[in-house]
């Protein structure tokens, strides 16, 4: 970082839009599916045309609530509906239904680590509940512009923090946050890629304890995470030059282009227009209760942090084992479901980041395609634990087996193949002297003190014994007959 990009810092808040999993849209029963074939998921009701009026998903309220639960937001009583106007081809009535003075849900947190890993809390303005516009597509015919209305009235949350970012990795944790949320509540799923969770980023600089913040930059269009940044990253630099080269930053919305890794712009905003919004006649407001809000709570879902300390608390796991369970909904689901079968959390975590989860990427497949049950990898750990086979065995040869048998239990594998670890004593002893009978030479020099030689001998006693030997009780043995 130059010495003139050090007497600047940034200003970042984000606007994220989150279309809900409901079935219907969010003001009539029109289907809310992703890839249904352009403009057969409206109706006169999505249209508005005259005569229709829009009836509430109740859903998107629960959504709404659990929510604002899961960010610790005040939730409000009454909630009442706007109309946003503006004309714009995807928009059909006109008008987008939004809440405007009444957002459901206001202040509340998302906690993140900041660029040195340390906890970091970023305030929520609000979040409201509205509906979506059409989709306008730009790339698939070279002289018009194509518009799609099935995602016209899907219901969606958007959620408004405080400009308590300060640079692109602050943003990128956020907004992985977020998703990692609305997953775990299962209210959105994600998929930066399909729309279904879009990002605004608002940029501005200053000079380093300035209280005057600089002219405010909107960057739109970032269709994943990780450009999320880049564009955040791109534009501190852009602002930072042109306050230091004496051109004026200008209030306007900018695009980001990901090939290039630049912004550039779309649209002035000194003269945007007003939308006008007023009282949206034709839905009432909608009450939220307390008991309304306690039912949904005893509905939630363990949350990631809550997840997150009782990994790193109570099952004394690693920071980063914890971190990347907790991570992925579906793996931390089935984590939960493995450790109800066993109390060796650590192999639990080992088998899961380790054999499973290399599987999963070797395929490129989804947990909920993998083939064993939690319980039988519960089943695997304790036939390791319990001394009946080697981790090695377990891991190369009955984990193999159990991938193409799921339905056999790892017990009736290891049975059938002869590799249940031979623990008798006496049994043990007699490998034990014949790999000692047959080095006398080199337990001369292991009692003379090269100590590495107690592989040797270990490797006679396998061979002996064709691997059955239980190594932890073998190298006892051994080491108490070679050195007696």
């Amino acid at each position: 970082m130059s010495k003139e990009h050090e007497k600047y810092e940034a200003v970042i808040g984000l606007e994220i839009h989150a279309q809900m999993l409901t079935r219907s849209k969010a003001y009539s029963s029109d289907k809310n599916e992703y890839g249904a074939i352009p403009n057969t998921q409206v109706s006169p009701v999505t249209l508005a045309h005259p005569g229709t009026l829009p009836v509430f998903n109740r859903q998107l309220l629960d959504f709404a609530i659990k929510l604002g639960i899961a960010c610790d937001c005040d939730i409000r009583e009454v909630n009442e509906f706007a109309r946003k106007n503006y004309f714009y081809g995807d928009l059909p009535k006109g008008y987008q239904i939004t809440q405007d003075t009444t957002p459901i849900c206001t202040g509340g947190k998302i906690v993140i680590e900041d660029i040195d890993g340390n906890p970091k809390e970023i305030a929520l303005t609000r979040i409201h509940m509205e509906e979506d516009s059409g989709k306008s597509i730009h790339d698939q015919d070279p002289f018009n512009t194509l518009i799609d209305l099935n995602r016209a009235g899907v219901p969606l949350l958007e959620i408004v923090s405080e400009p308590d970012m300060i640079n692109g990795t602050e943003a990128y944790n956020y907004l992985s946050e977020v998703r990692k949320l609305v997953r775990y509540l299962d209210i959105c799923d994600g998929n930066m890629e399909e729309g279904s969770l879009r990002c605004d980023a608002n940029i501005s600089i200053k000079l380093k304890g300035d209280k005057k913040l600089g002219t405010k930059v909107e960057v739109k269009n970032m269709n994943s995470i990780r450009n999320v940044q880049r564009a955040i990253e791109y534009e501190i630099a852009r602002q930072i030059e042109c306050t230091e080269s004496g051109e004026e930053i200008v209030h306007e919305t900018r695009s980001f282009d990901a090939a290039n890794g630049t912004t550039f712009s779309m649209r002035s905003k000194e003269d945007a227009n007003d939308y006008r919004f007023f009282p949206e006649p034709d839905l009432q407001p909608v009450i939220i209760r307390e008991n309304d809000i306690a039912s949904i709570r005893k509905t939630m879902p363990k949350l990631p942090a809550e997840l997150l300390d009782k990994y790193l608390n109570e099952l004394g796991l690693s920071e980063y084992d914890a971190k990347i369970i907790v991570d992925s909904k579906s793996i931390a689901l089935y984590f939960e479901e493995l450790i109800s079968h066993t109390k060796n959390y650590k192999g639990a975590a080992n088998w899961l980041m380790g054999p499973v989860k290399g599987y999963l990427n070797e395929l490129g497949i989804h947990i909920s395609e993998f083939p064993i049950s939690a319980q039988k990898i519960a089943e695997l750990i304790a036939l390791v634990d319990d001394d009946k086979v080697s981790n090695s065995v377990a891991n190369q040869k009955i984990y193999p087996l159990l991938l193409k048998n799921p339905d056999k239990s790892p017990l009736d594998i290891a049975q059938e193949n002869n590799w249940i670890q031979e623990s008798n004593t006496a049994a043990l002893g007699e490998f034990i002297s014949a790999a000692i009978g047959k080095y006398p030479d080199k337990v001369e020099e292991y009692r003379n003190g090269k100590k590495g030689l107690m592989g040797l001998f270990m490797g006679e006693v396998m061979k002996l014994s064709k691997g059955k030997a239980d190594p932890k009780l073998t190298s006892q043995l051994l080491r108490k007959e070679l050195e007696g």
